[in-house]
């Protein structure tokens, strides 16, 4: 048995038992109250999932095993002369609890590309759909076609014990993790570069062999790829792409179905295709404008005629965070250190100065601050990657490695298929005539 997957096994079984023993002894304790404007309004902030890998706090942002941001910069692997993390050693700390050491994860960044291997079927759907299509199709569309590949899916018609789901899971989710950057960059040299494909470098760790096949080998674009892939991992359960991956998981799909549907998930506009409307609306703005380096004025009259027309400023606000992103954060520090002089990082930073103070005075905004889209466009664009329809792509390959790793906690921890209780709209208007009449007696 390969070291990582050891560890995540003894830690597994201490967590099942003590899981097992609290719904055994507390299994009934109220956890949290539900309204009916929860019950319409997409099951918002109700506490009705366990998630391991990370959690996110309104002020402090995302946590990955009680570690912020900041801290997950200090303390995870750096590749030889780097300083951002490696995304191995994120995985590891998700899967694991544990801080791993460098020696842990140049294992498993040589594991990772002993199962880079993807199937020539994958690469032939792919050159079968047009030229044109988005790549967030091609992404899912090509995890699909791996599923043939599935460990978990052949092990469950062979029969396995339910105890050995994790252990299949776990196998399923390391070779897709390994295949990721192998099909994005592919997708992405396919679409926008004629098919001119770039073979990987296995003399490189996970997010450099990205940025190398991406075909944009500047050392600071892989740091930034290592910090991108990093800080993009996971953010707890609740969001769309995570809990549609859960909820595919909960059904036994195996990891490929499962991630399948995560991205899916992100492809919508309300996710994970926000990133790419930030740099649209800011590309908008210069040319409306008229020009590169609009003042702070020009930004607000601007960001005020945004609101007017009943529409939003892409890359402020969040559901759950009450302070600025910490991930927004992070990336401004990497601008400040590599490309401080950039004519559209000052833009984004200028409007990190603008926009919030003009949300605040809208007095219904809860969160005005920057999340991590309104930066991410502006460094990518930065190193010469202006095709906004593939930024997602990239969060996609990032966001793998949270929800997959909590895949792997699911299955160990035996979790049920998830079924929540619907109502009818008819159904609520009889509670509430009860309610009244019970008031009324």
């Amino acid at each position: 048995m390969d070291p990582l997957k050891a560890i995540f096994k003894e830690k597994a079984l201490i967590v099942f038992k003590e899981t097992r023993a609290i719904l055994k002894e507390k299994g009934e304790t109220p956890v949290d109250n539900v309204v009916l404007r929860q019950v319409f309004g997409g099951m918002r902030g109700v506490k009705s999932m366990i998630w391991e890998t990370s959690q996110l706090d309104p002020n402090e942002g995302i946590r990955f095993r009680g570690y912020s941001i900041p801290e997950i910069k200090d303390i995870l692997p750096k590749a030889p002369g780097g300083k951002e993390p490696l995304p191995e050693g994120l995985f590891w700390l998700m899967l694991t609890g544990d801080v791993p050491t460098d020696e842990n994860v140049k294992w498993l960044s040589g594991e990772w590309q002993r199962r880079s291997n993807v199937p020539k079927h994958t690469f032939d759907v792919l050159e079968n759909m047009p030229a044109d299509t988005h790549p967030m199709t091609q992404l899912s569309m090509a995890i699909v076609s791996m599923q043939t590949e599935s460990v978990f899916a052949r092990r469950y018609a062979e029969g396995m014990s339910k105890t050995e789901y994790w252990d299949a899971t776990y196998e399923d989710t390391m070779n897709v993790i390994a295949r990721l950057p192998r099909v994005a960059a592919y997708i992405y040299r396919r679409t926008f570069h004629n098919g001119n494909h770039i073979e990987p470098d296995i003399s490189l760790d996970w997010g450099a062999n990205f940025a190398h096949m991406l075909g944009i080998d500047d050392p600071d674009f892989r740091s930034l790829m290592r910090l991108y892939l990093t800080i993009h991992a996971d953010h707890e359960g609740g969001n769309a792409s995570a809990h549609s991956t859960h909820l595919v998981g909960s059904t036994l799909s195996d990891s490929y179905y499962s991630l399948a549907a995560g991205m899916n998930a992100l492809a919508g506009p309300l996710h994970g295709l926000a990133n790419q409307e930030v740099i649209k609306w800011i590309f908008k703005m210069c040319d409306v404008l008229g020009t590169k380096t609009p003042s702070k004025a020009q930004i607000q009259e601007y960001a005020n005629k945004t609101l007017d027309a009943g529409k939003v400023i892409p890359g402020y606000g969040h559901a759950v965070l009450r302070e600025p992103d910490p991930r927004f954060i992070a990336q401004r520090t990497f601008a400040e250190e590599y490309i401080k002089d950039s004519d559209i990082i000052k833009t984004v930073w200028n409007l990190f100065d603008v926009i919030p103070p003009i949300l605040q005075s809208l007095g219904k905004v809860k969160n005005p601050w920057p999340n991590v889209d309104a930066h991410s466009g502006a460094l990518l664009v930065h190193y010469g990657m202006t095709e906004f329809s593939f930024y997602t792509v990239l969060f996609g390959t990032s966001r793998a490695l949270g929800v997959l790793a909590q895949l792997c906690w699911s299955r160990a921890l035996g979790f049920p298929l998830e079924r929540p209780k619907s109502v009818t709209t008819a159904w609520v208007k009889e509670f509430l005539a009860k309610q009244e009449e019970v008031v009324e007696g």
